[in-house]
């Protein structure tokens, strides 16, 4: 994966990380998997059952397709986890190697799929031998190499309104409490905020207000009540380790975006298949560009904007398969409408082409990078659980929340904005949060 040699990130100073003995240039602060892509590792990690190889997908920590050891402790999010010097780092779930896995064949073994559930079910002795083999070859990882500190003690705080993300949505809505004086807790699981809108050429990063309190790398996970009222129940990371934090607050303003979607196709699960995001993200924050000859399918705006920035950065766009419709007139030269059939790769795993069909016709183009560009799946969780119903939209595609034109949600004090009612554009969405601050601002007035 190639740097873009103006980027600003190349600002930051050069350290070097240990990976499984090695040593692999960084830059400090960025996260892990970002100088691994650039130091051109492919493979991350292997799958728990079928031990095929795994790298970043999404780039968001929701598909787990990055996680390694990092300084002894398992599983870590390598997309989330900020580089420092001398940083040991090690791959999981291989054997003898994440590049070269043995258990690997159990995909050849077993073409029709394997239910270690079953097999030899019922036979003495070998029933139990069966069980033993199926927890050894699966798993993610070794347990940690020494105990955890001691647990930092809960934080209470106390609040009007409590914000979960800071992306478009966040951001705009924590800049019109600011403007109409109410006190607002803001958390955001990402690093910085300002979400897709850091995404474009100079987008500016929203001030968030003076009596606020916001916590970058702090995710919601529950929301909940007990005798003192509801709350909103927040991991964030701290120098001392992962902290938990009780927001009490009247009203809970839920906008987390949504998860990256996937699209079903063979091989879908190699390394050098992006989401649209992730890519978008690489490339404009980072300055990594995901292939030197990439795929780009799915359908959307995104589609092509995205399409377009690759080519503004040196890369040869192959194909351009909307799955869709017909392709707009100011769209790049190789763009289709099509369907995917299969991703081919190398031996080591990585992305060497793509099939799709157009007209009925079956083509096969060579790249080394697929991005997948779909609108993403609402993250309805959270306000589920605080009592939002939630519907199909067979317009969307997706599970979204149902709310009314403010936010306002059927779980009381429970109000959402952005993308979580669905995915639209960084502006429509920052609209949504403003739309739905003001609104609350003149509740609690």
């Amino acid at each position: 994966m190639r740097r873009l040699r103006s980027h600003p990130s190349l600002s930051a100073r050069p350290i070097t990380l240990e990976l499984d003995g090695r040593t692999v240039p960084a830059l400090e602060g960025e996260p892990v998997a970002c100088a691994l892509l650039a130091a051109g590792e492919r493979v991350f990690a292997r799958s728990v059952k079928y031990h095929r190889p795994r790298a970043p997908y999404c780039m968001s920590a929701a598909c787990s397709q990055c996680l390694m050891r990092v300084d002894g402790i398992p599983n870590l999010y390598t997309c989330q986890v900020p580089a420092r010097a001398g940083m040991r780092l090690e791959r999981q779930n291989a054997y003898p190697t994440a590049k070269v896995d043995i258990f690997g064949a159990i995909d050849f073994l077993f073409p029709r799929g394997l239910d270690h559930h079953e097999m030899f079910a019922g036979v003495p002795v070998a029933e139990q031998v069966m069980a033993k083999v199926a927890r050894h070859l699966a798993g993610l990882g070794l347990l940690p190499e020494r105990a955890p500190p001691e647990r930092a003690p809960a934080e209470t705080l106390t609040t009007r309104v409590a914000i979960v993300g800071g992306g478009a949505a966040g951001s705009n809505a924590a800049e019109t409490l600011a403007r109409r004086g109410v006190p607002y807790f803001l958390c955001e699981r990402d690093e910085v905020l300002g979400g897709r809108l850091l995404l474009g050429a100079g987008a500016p990063v929203l001030a968030v207000g003076a009596n606020a309190r916001v916590r970058t790398r702090a995710s919601a996970f529950g929301l909940y009540a007990d005798q003192a009222g509801r709350y909103l129940a927040v991991v964030g990371v701290t120098p001392e380790g992962p902290r938990l934090t009780k927001v009490y607050a009247e009203r809970f303003l839920l906008a987390p975006g949504g998860h990256a979607s996937v699209l079903p196709f063979e091989n879908n699960d190699l390394p050098g298949v992006y989401s649209g995001k992730a890519a978008g993200v690489l490339l404009a924050r980072h300055g990594l560009v995901a292939g030197e000859q990439v795929a780009l399918v799915g359908h959307g705006g995104d589609l092509y904007a995205l399409a377009r920035q690759f080519e503004a950065a040196g890369s040869k766009v192959v194909a351009v398969v909307d799955l869709r419709g017909v392709p707009p007139a100011d769209a790049p030269e190789h763009a289709c409408h099509g369907t995917v059939l299969k991703a081919f790769g190398h031996a080591k795993g990585r992305v060497s082409g793509l099939g799709f069909q157009v007209s009925g016709k079956q083509r096969k183009v060579p790249c080394d990078a697929i991005i997948v560009c779909l609108p993403s799946s609402p993250s309805f969780e959270l306000a589920r659980q605080g009592g939002a119903r939630v519907s199909w939209s067979a317009g969307m595609d997706s599970f979204v929340v149902e709310a009314d034109a403010e936010g306002r949600t059927s779980g009381s004090g429970v109000f959402v904005a952005g993308d979580v009612l669905g995915e639209r554009s960084a502006e429509a969405a920052a609209a949504s949060g403003q739309r739905t601050a003001d609104f609350i601002a003149s509740e609690l007035a």
